[in-house]
């Protein structure tokens, strides 16, 4: 008698066009997939390692017509050294107490992100999110998820990363802070964080998402070395002389 496969078919889906977040005047295509089900984190761990992204309950990766400049990178735990920048950053928060909350938003949160949404991104489709928006960001997620939670002295929340757990390493998913700041570099902070958090739970990487090199907002993630980069479907170390990735194939259910 045959047995069936207890693993169910993922279907992938392309979406339709839309103008690129990150570089003007380019076009931006998603291949996705719903994460669901008793498998969505097995699914997730190895969609993260080929390169895609979580947002709610749908993991995404680019197939953008034309264009590789979305990098996926990761920091190599084990081997992180901060530099001269990253150490002073890390002295300039040592007065702050982070602490790993359940993945429920809160009024003080999203307080928190319409404030950085206004003076960072103010442009964007996320400054225009109201709480039910946010709270559908933070607590629509089907796999071990929380809210890194930053305070200061006084108690006062100053920054957040929405933070998914892996079976290799944790992925940044969003994060936001106090604008203002600019000494503390909050955002260099939360990711100095999450790569000793990843150390203490014996966890190889910190995923950061896509870098990209041609965007000012993004290329700060190379700042991170030791790093990997997804290029031509391995990851290598990131070296000041990486080549830029071959176009990268669709994934699609057999791949898994």
């Amino acid at each position: 008698m045959l047995q069936r496969s207890a693993r169910r078919p993922h279907f992938f889906y392309t979406t339709a066009p839309l103008p690129c977040p990150y570089l003007a005047g380019r076009t931006e295509r998603k291949v996705v997939t719903e994460l669901s089900g008793t498998d969505a984190e097995a699914l997730h761990d190895r969609l993260s390692r080929a390169g895609f992204r979580r947002s709610h309950n749908i993991a995404y990766s680019p197939v953008c017509p034309g264009c590789q400049a979305c990098i996926p990178i990761r920091i190599v735990v084990s081997a992180f050294e901060p530099d001269r920048t990253q150490r002073r950053i890390a002295r300039a928060n040592a007065d702050i107490t982070a602490a790993e909350m359940p993945a429920r938003a809160t009024a003080e949160q999203f307080a928190l992100f319409n404030r950085y949404q206004k003076a960072r991104h103010a442009d964007g489709d996320m400054a225009a999110m109201g709480f039910y928006d946010y709270r559908a960001m933070i607590e629509d997620t089907p796999i071990t998820t929380t809210v890194v939670e930053l305070r200061d002295p006084t108690d006062r929340l100053v920054g957040a990363c929405l933070t998914d757990r892996l079976s290799d390493g944790l992925s940044a998913v969003y994060s936001f802070y106090e604008p203002g700041e600019d000494k503390r570099s909050t955002g260099t902070f939360i990711v100095l964080w999450l790569v000793q958090r990843a150390r203490e739970l014996g966890l190889p990487y910190v995923y950061l998402g896509y870098w990209v090199p041609e965007s000012r907002k993004m290329a700060y993630k190379a700042r991170f070395r030791p790093s990997e980069v997804l290029m031509g479907g391995s990851w290598r170390v990131l070296n000041e002389g990486a080549e830029r990735p071959a176009t990268a194939p669709v994934m699609t259910s057999a791949d898994l």
